[in-house]
């Protein structure tokens, strides 16, 4: 199984739904293959359900949708366990959060209790109800909306939360031409309606396996480490980046190197993720500007290491 050429296909299945996106595609792809969970920062109605539901069909995966208010509770989310009335025992009942490809919209819309009900299975791939804990299926992966637009009837993601996604991106308006694309494309029937499966579930693990096998060598863990330990004294900064960001800036770079077709990280590999990476868990004073100008800076001042040096094997 190659996973260079297993993920163009994969790609290239989810652009017959999303026309004209092929970069935060592929980000999303990434982050699937390295276990992770994406956070999409977009204003309404540019896609962002359509590709958790593209994304669910090509790999052939249960989709869930949870529509986040601030009255839903976190049984709602995860479930809750019920008295079965024939044996008098508490009988768990599955919640939305038990399906391969999860979309959360507008999560900034829950109330801080309920949006903790997404921690454990962010983090660990289980969720804990009644003191019983359930593994989540394999793949699960978790797509959070969030609209910058608003402000009104809101409750901002804590840092700690922000944290758990590994990678944070947005799709934006298409390009006149693609709209136009996609406007013909939905006059008799939306796309999705014939969007088939490339692969299945189980695919998707075993390419996830491989991913994890890449190469990553001490000096490129020193480069990406570098460049984390920058983010917490710059300028402006008020909070940097944790070692939870370092580790998956090195597994998203795993896959970005596999699905290029290569079997080990090369520098390029973490400044491209750098700042879809970084930037959501950064906390910035607002005179300091955006976080991702900030990386943009400290890719440039942080010596790239030799790319000879990223293939070689461990002594």
């Amino acid at each position: 199984m190659s996973v260079a050429a297993d993920a163009a296909q994969l790609i290239a299945n989810v652009e017959r739904v999303i026309v004209g996106k092929r970069e935060p595609i592929e980000l999303v792809v990434t982050v699937l293959l390295s276990g992770g969970h994406v956070l999409l920062q977009d204003v309404p109605g540019v896609g962002k359900t359509m590709l958790a539901r593209a994304l669910a069909r090509s790999i052939g995966g249960e989709a869930a949708r949870i529509q986040c208010t601030p009255d839903l509770l976190p049984q709602d989310i995860t479930g809750s366990s019920v008295v079965d009335q024939r044996s008098l025992e508490l009988r768990f009942i599955p919640g939305p959060i038990f399906a391969n490809v999860v979309l959360v919209d507008e999560i900034n819309r829950a109330t801080p209790r309920t949006q903790a009900a997404f921690l454990e299975p962010l983090d660990e791939g289980q969720v804990t109800v009644d003191g019983r804990t359930h593994l989540l299926p394999a793949p699960f992966f978790l797509l959070a909306t969030l609209n910058p637009a608003e402000h009104h009837g809101i409750y901002p993601l804590p840092e700690g939360q922000l944290d758990r996604f590994m990678l944070a991106t947005s799709l934006g308006y298409p390009g006149f031409e693609d709209e136009l694309q996609m406007l013909g494309s939905h006059v008799a029937r939306h796309p999705i309606d014939d969007l088939a499966p490339v692969f299945t579930p189980e695919a998707v693990v075993t390419l996830a396996r491989e991913v994890r096998a890449v190469f990553v060598s001490e000096a490129v863990r020193r480069y990406a480490l570098q460049i984390i330990a920058r983010t917490r004294t710059a300028p402006g900064v008020l909070l940097g980046c944790s070692p939870r960001a370092g580790i998956a800036l090195l597994r998203a770079a795993q896959a970005r190197a596999a699905m290029a077709g290569r079997t080990f990280v090369l520098p390029d590999d973490i400044k491209a993720l750098a700042v879809p990476v970084l930037a959501h868990r950064m906390l910035v004073r607002p005179e300091a500007g955006p976080a991702a100008g900030i990386i943009r800076i400290l890719l440039e001042e942080v010596a790239v290491p030799p790319s000879r040096d990223a293939g070689r094997a461990r002594p």
